[in-house]
């Protein structure tokens, strides 16, 4: 049986040609797309790393000019404590610009016994992982004493770790920024944040605490409040630091907020890539269709004297839908040999099982899609009668 159907698709190889080429291109772009939806899928499936439900962003420039770094960091204490003394207030902490959800990056490259890894620069208090909800799991987070350490004290996330140190114990281990003799300690690691979204990866990432001047270029402070802090709340809050900070230009953010929003631009790309994809999937679609309809109409005594010999309509129906499933399987193994590459190669930077996964949903989907365009065409050659189709010839 397959030895004829080659036969017929070798004797019309142009008009197949045609359609493989389509079926080619599809299989290539509908490849791109489900690669997309299993790395976007596999970052989903991983914690987020903190907790940025009724937790809010109050941006704020510094109007308080003095050069006594006392007065300034007594003038933001103060300020601390005003706002943890609101009733719908649980936690607050002063950090830097670049929090999650933000687009806002601080990048550098630091080492460790010849190896480099570029991270995620933040700067917080000792509350910050109270204020974030953020795990810690080895090690501990920053304390006061911190402040008189001769080494810099930092924390890194799981990411960091894993690229730097691998299995080995991060704790008490000494890493550089490229000056070997302004070493940093590592005190702690914790769970990666996505800062990105749920859909990004947790990059790796170095939490530094802030020193006795940091208040001089310090612009944001995250606040944790209970869940029954509403409207009248912030404005209450906005009030509060507004008249504390006079001619200052305050603005507050709630986390959900911006969550959404950080999910939505992740999402972009795939949702382009899945309007390409469609308007293409639909193309072959009807390409196929009309294909396997116009083979019918030319082919009409064949099938007729296929049928007065003893043929019968479930055989006709299977022949065509085969003839469509070869044409797959030429296209699928052209494009499997493209598909492979990305692993191999490494393309993307991306772990090899996303590719692998977004390879086999491809094919799936490619061999359901012309088996259910080859199904209406092969009933209705299967209907025709042997009679009509050989006095028509």
């Amino acid at each position: 049986m397959f030895k004829h159907l080659f036969k017929l698709i070798w004797n019309k190889k142009k008009q197949n040609f045609l359609l493989m080429s389509e079926m080619l291109v599809s299989f290539l772009v509908i490849f791109a797309v489900f690669t997309l939806f299993v790395y976007y899928y596999n970052n989903y499936k991983k914690p987020i790393g903190f907790d940025y439900n009724d937790l809010w962003a109050v941006s704020y420039n510094n109007t308080y000019k003095t050069t006594n770094t006392d007065s300034l960091n007594t003038f933001y204490e103060n300020l601390r404590g005003t706002i943890r003394s609101m009733p719908l207030v649980k936690e607050a902490s002063f950090c830097s610009d670049n929090i999650p959800f933000s687009n806002n990056q601080w990048t550098g490259d630091v080492h460790y016994k010849g190896g480099t890894a570029n991270a995620d620069h933040y700067t917080g208090d000792d509350n910050y992982k109270k204020t974030m909800n953020i795990k810690v799991l080895q090690g501990r987070w920053f304390e006061k004493a911190d402040g008189m350490a001769k080494t810099t004290p930092v924390i890194i996330n799981t990411s960091l770790k894993d690229k730097l140190f691998g299995s080995e114990e991060a704790v008490g281990k000494l890493m550089d920024e490229g000056d070997a003799k302004n070493s940093l300690r590592i005190i702690g690691v914790v769970q990666g944040v996505k800062a990105g979204g749920d859909y990004a990866l947790a990059r790796p990432a170095i939490y530094k605490r802030i020193d006795t001047g940091s208040f001089h270029w310090l612009g944001k402070i995250m606040i944790r409040v209970t869940p029954g802090a509403d409207a009248a709340f912030e404005s209450k809050l906005y009030k509060t630091m507004a008249n504390y900070m006079k001619d200052s230009n305050v603005e507050i953010e709630h986390m959900a907020n911006k969550r959404k929003s950080a999910n939505l631009w992740s999402l972009i790309p795939m949702i382009v890539t899945s309007i390409v994809a469609c308007f293409l999937i639909i193309n072959v679609a009807m390409g196929l269709f009309g294909v396997l309809w116009y083979n019918i109409n030319k082919r009409r005594g064949e099938i007729g004297l296929r049928r007065a010999i003893g043929a019968t309509a479930k055989s006709v129906s299977s022949q065509l839908v085969s003839e469509a499933l070869v044409l797959t399987t030429f296209s699928l193994i052209i494009g499997t040999f493209f598909a492979i590459q990305f692993p191999l190669l490494n393309v993307f930077n991306l772990e090899a099982g996303i590719y692998i996964a977004a390879l086999i949903l491809s094919i799936i989907f490619i061999y359901l899609l012309v088996t259910v365009c080859a199904l209406y065409p092969g009933k209705q050659a299967a209907a025709i009668y042997p009679a009509v189709a050989l006095h028509e010839e």
